[in-house]
């Protein structure tokens, strides 16, 4: 992976600290809305350490640099940064997190900034609490970023994308019927209004989609709704006559993007005039907890405003029908797509013995996927990757910087579709050679608990956190694991990360439950630095389950199946598996060959390995 001199940014980066008068500058990864992917001209952490991956936090004092990542980057971290910086990886025992670690450094009176657009109001707070005890000087929210002063040369401009309508038949309700369950659920709370920052919830609830962040269909926007009005915060060059037209139906009004602080503002002087400036009976309009420190500064701070989880957030988690069909459509697309591509991918490195590169290969899949109906682009970057390119767990290919594609060694692709009717995700690990049987045994643990996952039945109320070990079983037997979550939640047409749900060990898996109609991924896997890897992704709905009984008369839920691509034969070591986990894959590879035998009639090549992939074990 390349590597970035960053000393040279660095330096001009303290220079404009000390001249501002701040001892520690924290740099987050996330844009204004808390995104978790972002637009190119937002990536001010990438710019100023060298590290590309999605997640992390730089902190630059005035003669040490430190960046944080979780697990599933600390190779991808090990390789990229330079000498100038320290790697924190979250997570290990006696590893501080990066606010320990500012705060550690703010002893002795020093300042700490960040730009209050770039962090939570809740994060901002616990950050301050964390520096005070310390010995700092407190925590002071720089409105101009320092990052963009360095990068004042070709950082790229924000993107002026245009925004499209997505019609109810693909979104299967309309924004009258969202807005007046939003509204019943402001009214439920107490609350005048909830101020939007978080782009796919704005999105969604307007029924609009855009393309402003690679991969997301999003825009840049912020949205205020009341209990009698609508307000889009955007450039309105973006909006088509359509678009205006739509918005005009549903009584939206438009505003431009850069007013939503002075809305904010004038928002709160309104309600602290309507209650007397009375604090027991003062109005209290809600915002995200994610929402921005400088947006909760605009309505006023702590006690002027209400933090919350989104209840957009909590209602797009769960699809209606059209949503969940338009699921199932699209995932029958896309295996057709994975699934021409693996056969053709065999057939050009094994048959024919050509050379391929790993973005060659990414590229093709895309052209396989574009040529299915609805396609609109890729909903993340390709993880194509051959040998210990797969033990980096979001590994990127970049072009003239790639590995060639060994046909002896593990391939890992991890892909995903962005389509008007939904948004995949899944991985496949395969092997076209002769595997080890170290790979052969990792991908088998693998496999088995991506089985026990995917079959569990669980009582409504259950948490991913709780449901996470079932997929890391049969790795620890072994003491092995894996640095990343078992599971995500994924949008209809939106974000392939969608909250509030998920599996793993996050505290945040813990306090939502999963419910009928939310989509997650089962993704477990395993990584030998150097070596391979391996993981298995299945995207998956949730469902209610008919049981024998009803111990507390409770509802109980399971997973409804919806990635269609088999798995890798070679890489399965039978005599791991139990007979239940056969029949498993059996019935799987049985439904897959009778859902597309008759697609591939025309294409001998692929259906030649349709048919061998699907055989029963």
């Amino acid at each position: 992976m390349e590597r970035v001199d960053t000393f040279t940014r660095l330096s001009k980066l303290r220079e404009l600290m000390r001249s501002h008068d701040i001892d520690i500058y924290v740099i987050p990864s996330e844009d204004s809305h808390a995104s978790e992917y972002i637009a190119a001209c937002d990536a001010r952490r990438e710019f100023i350490s060298g590290f590309s991956g999605s997640a992390g936090c730089a902190i630059v004092t005035l003669d040490k640099a430190a960046l944080a990542t979780d697990g599933r980057y600390f190779n991808q971290a090990s390789q990229q940064l330079d000498e100038n910086w320290l790697l924190l990886k979250q997570g290990l025992q006696d590893v501080p997190t990066w606010q320990d670690w500012s705060a550690e450094q703010s002893a002795g009176n020093k300042v700490v900034a960040i730009d209050p657009q770039l962090i939570s109001g809740s994060a901002a707070r616990k950050l301050a609490e964390k520096i005070e005890m310390s010995g700092g000087r407190g925590l002071r929210a720089l409105e101009q970023n320092l990052v963009d002063l360095v990068w004042a040369q070709g950082r790229p401009e924000r993107p002026m994308n245009p925004v499209m309508h997505l019609p109810e038949r693909f979104t299967g309700k309309d924004v009258v019927a969202k807005l007046t369950e939003l509204r019943r659920e402001l009214k439920n709370r107490g609350s005048p209004a909830l101020v939007v920052s978080m782009l796919d919830e704005i999105a969604w609830l307007f029924n609009l989609r855009g393309s402003d962040i690679p991969y997301n269909p999003v825009f840049f926007s912020y949205a205020i709704i009341t209990l009698d009005s609508a307000v889009l915060f955007i450039d309105s060059t973006k909006l088509s006559a359509e678009c205006r037209a739509h918005l005009d139906r549903n009584g939206v009004l438009v505003k431009p993007y850069e007013d939503i602080f002075d809305a904010a503002r004038d928002l709160q002087a309104t309600y602290t005039a309507e209650s007397g400036g009375s604090g027991a009976e003062r109005k209290r309009p809600m915002v995200s907890n994610k929402g921005s420190w400088a947006l909760n500064r605009a309505l006023g701070g702590e006690g002027f405003v209400t933090e919350i989880r989104s209840p957009i957030e909590d209602s797009k988690a769960v699809k209606n029908e059209t949503e969940l069909g338009g699921m199932r459509a699209c995932h029958i697309r896309d295996g057709a797509a994975v699934i021409e591509y693996i056969a053709w991918l065999e057939a050009q490195l094994v048959v024919k013995k050509v050379t391929l590169d790993e973005v060659q290969a990414a590229e093709k899949l895309e052209e396989f996927r574009a040529r299915r109906e609805y396609y609109v682009g890729l909903s993340f970057d390709t993880i194509s990757s051959s040998g210990a390119n797969a033990a980096i767990i979001h590994y990127k290919p970049q072009r003239g910087n790639c590995s060639i594609i060994d046909p002896a060694a593990i391939y890992l692709c991890d892909s995903g579709g962005q389509y008007l009717d939904g948004t995949t995700d899944v991985t496949r690990t395969i092997h076209f050679g002769r595997p080890t049987a170290a790979e052969k045994t990792a991908y088998t643990l693998v496999l088995k608990g991506n089985i026990a996952l995917d079959t569990v039945i669980f009582p409504k109320g259950t948490t991913g956190f709780a449901l996470d070990c079932l997929a890391r079983q049969f790795l620890w037997r072994e003491g092995l694991d894996y640095r990343h979550g078992t599971g995500h939640g994924v949008g209809s047409f939106l974000n392939v990360h969608e909250g509030p749900i998920g599996i793993g060990t996050r505290v945040q898996y813990s306090e939502v439950a999963l419910a009928p109609g939310n989509v997650v991924s089962i993704e477990p896997g395993y990584y030998e630095d150097g070596m391979f890897g391996v993981r298995i992704e299945n995207l998956v709905m949730i469902k209610e389950v008919a049981t024998r009984h009803t111990f507390g008369d409770k509802t109980y839920l399971g997973f409804e199946h919806l990635t269609m691509v088999p798995y890798c034969r070679n890489l399965i070591e039978p005599n791991l598996l139990t007979d239940f986990e056969k029949q498993w894959l059996n019935v799987q590879h049985e439904n897959m060959f009778a859902t597309f035998k008759d697609k591939f009639k025309d294409d001998p090549l692929t259906l030649a390995w349709l048919t061998r992939e699907t055989q029963p074990l």
